[in-house]
């Protein structure tokens, strides 16, 4: 598993950031984070508690399917698949395809979040 870096930046500073590295004004750094939020709220919603005890459960029983990963947490299908897309989106899990199952992977199970006031 890895380290997963993600920052926390307003939009307008994000969109900024991004018109300045492309104009070749900045040039990140290599330590900078790969995945940025525009809040800590959103950031909250994608690593809820009940997400990372999700999490958890990944990485310690490797469920082979969505259904087993549905039984072990508790938790619907449906919701299950929408909160993994959510997570694949941010590099957290993976989800790879094996025919008509799909296997969740967590990519991710240390999180450093650099938030900067100002």
């Amino acid at each position: 598993m890895s380290k997963l870096k993600i920052g926390i930046m307003p939009r307008d500073e994000f969109q900024r950031r991004i018109l300045d590295i492309a104009a070749g004004k900045i040039t990140p750094k290599r330590e900078d984070p790969k995945i940025w939020f525009s809040s800590m709220k959103s950031l909250g919603e994608v690593l809820s508690d009940n997400n990372i005890r999700l999490l958890k459960l990944i990485n310690e029983h490797h469920p082979e399917t969505l259904g087993e990963l549905a039984r072990l947490s508790g938790r619907h299908t449906s919701n299950l698949s929408r909160t993994l897309k959510t997570m694949e989106k941010y590099g957290i899990v993976e989800l790879k395809k094996h025919a008509q199952k799909v296997q969740v992977i967590t990519k991710a199970t240390e999180f450093d979040i650099q938030y900067a006031i100002g």
